[in-house]
């Protein structure tokens, strides 16, 4: 089987990876966990299982390549794997942990670790980040049931975890679980110097007018250039409501004007979508007026919520930002999210967020 090295230098001479010294200097963590998992399992009655390799905790800046490296090394398995962005990973322990609630489990977290270490060897996460307080509650349990169960956990994030949850309410709770990842994870630092995200959005226009083939197809070369092209969904839970984003993949999310404009949400559905996603691809933006006064209202409150967070958005649209809302009661309000589109356009904007 190959190495992950052997991997990476293959797609360098085929021209789909450039070459990256922090990359390398990464490959190295990966490959001993795969290799690890690779050995033959020896059987019998009294034979323990052997233990698991220690797992990594990859940090650094946005764009270095921790996903793509992430993508080779879930590729490299054959073992059972999953890999799942950590904040719809833990969205889904929530949804489970209210269903063992009903059916009257007292220690709701347990089968939830339960059923997730059952299907999986390994998961893989994408920019672990806690900030909600109900999360920092529960990793720490959830995270000792799933090192128990023998389940390798590689992750991604943009900080040390000494920074996780940092001056998050009741935080000394939390620390133990920053004790436990360092104790059972190995913790990298990918130190780049170039920013790759950047550098694909880089001189590209991010505002495609009006909505038509050439729009269309710009946006898919877009999406596909910042994800490879992945569909899976992402649904956030908002105080009890779940909101669907069509397509979200490495931070990307992807969704059209009516998704998030059309159906009743509001400024924490938009706060939830602004945390979770890095840039927000939103296709077939409408020109706005009486007729869907409603619809712009929420638009409105939906690029103070991106602009805000610094999400970098790509999207098309009927008119430029000065022409999208035209006429009736609004119009002057509107000023402003048109004045904050132009600015988003700017290669300068949302600089270390993206």
């Amino acid at each position: 089987m190959e190495t992950l090295l052997q991997i990476y230098e293959a797609r360098v001479q085929e021209g789909r990876l450039t070459p990256d010294e922090a990359q390398l200097e990464a490959l190295p963590e990966f490959e001993r966990i795969r290799a690890a998992l690779a050995q033959p399992v020896k059987r019998g009655l009294f034979r323990k299982p052997p233990e698991p390799p220690r797992g990594l905790y990859l940090w650094g800046g946005v764009g270095r390549g921790k996903s793509m490296l992430m993508d080779l090394f879930v590729e490299s398995l054959d073992v059972p794997v999953r890999r799942v962005h950590f904040h719809a990973f833990m969205q889904e322990i929530h949804t489970g942990m209210h269903k063992a609630r009903q059916r009257g489990v007292e220690d709701a977290i347990a089968p939830v670790a339960a059923d997730v270490a059952a299907s999986v060897k390994v998961l893989a996460f994408d920019e672990m980040q806690i900030t909600d307080i109900t999360d920092a509650m529960i990793v720490g349990r959830l995270f000792e049931a799933l090192f128990k169960a023998g389940v390798v956990v590689v992750t991604t994030s943009n900080r040390v975890p000494d920074d996780l949850y940092k001056h998050g309410l009741n935080r000394q709770i939390f620390l133990p679980f920053i004790a436990l990842l360092k104790e059972r994870m190995v913790v990298h630092e990918l130190v780049s110097h170039r920013d790759y995200r950047q550098d694909r959005l880089a001189g590209s226009p991010v505002y495609f007018t009006p909505v038509n083939d050439a729009a269309r197809a710009a946006i898919a070369q877009v999406w596909q250039d910042l994800t490879g092209g992945g569909t899976d969904p992402l649904t956030l839970h908002v105080k009890g409501r779940q909101v669907e984003i069509p397509a979200f993949r490495n931070g990307v999310a992807r969704a059209s004007f009516y998704d998030l404009c059309g159906k009743p949400l509001g400024a924490a559905d938009y706060l939830a979508l602004a945390e979770a996603a890095r840039v927000l691809v939103l296709e077939n933006i409408p020109t706005l007026g009486r007729s869907n006064f409603n619809e712009a209202k929420r638009f409105v409150t939906l690029i103070d919520a991106l602009y805000e967070a610094k999400v970098r958005l790509i999207c098309s649209a009927a008119a430029e930002p000065e022409y999208l809302y035209l006429e009736g009661e609004g119009t002057f309000e509107f000023e402003r999210t048109a004045s904050r589109l132009r600015e988003m356009q700017s290669a300068e904007w949302a600089g270390d967020r993206v």
